[in-house]
C-alpha cells in the first residue's frame, strides 16, 4: 500500500492536545476507507502539522482527514521509507 505525507501549512490554535484529539479522530474514521494513520509530527508555535499514512490512494486519505475532523491537509506526497 502506497505511504504519504501530508502536509497542513498552518493550523490555527494548534495545540499538543488539539493534534492528539484529531489524530485519535482519524483512528476512528480510518477504517472505513482501508487507511492506517501511522504518526504525526507538529511545531505549536507555526502551526504546522505533518502525518504519515498507509492508504490505498491519496482520495482515501483526504476523506478519513475531511469526515474526522475537517482539518484537510495543504498537500499530500507519495513518500519511500527509508533507513
Amino acid at each position: 500500500m502506497p505511504l504519504y505525507m501530508d502536509i497542513h501549512n498552518h493550523i490555527p490554535g494548534l495545540t499538543k492536545d488539539a493534534i492528539a484529539g484529531a489524530h485519535v479522530a482519524d483512528l476512528a474514521h480510518q477504517k472505513k476507507h482501508g487507511v492506517e494513520y501511522l504518526k504525526y509530527w507538529f511545531d505549536e508555535g507555526s502551526g504546522k502539522a505533518f502525518c504519515l499514512v498507509n492508504a490505498p490512494n491519496k482520495e482515501a486519505a483526504i476523506a478519513v482527514h475531511r469526515e474526522a475532523h475537517g482539518l484537510v491537509a495543504d498537500d499530500i506526497i507519495e513518500v519511500k521509507e527509508g533507513m
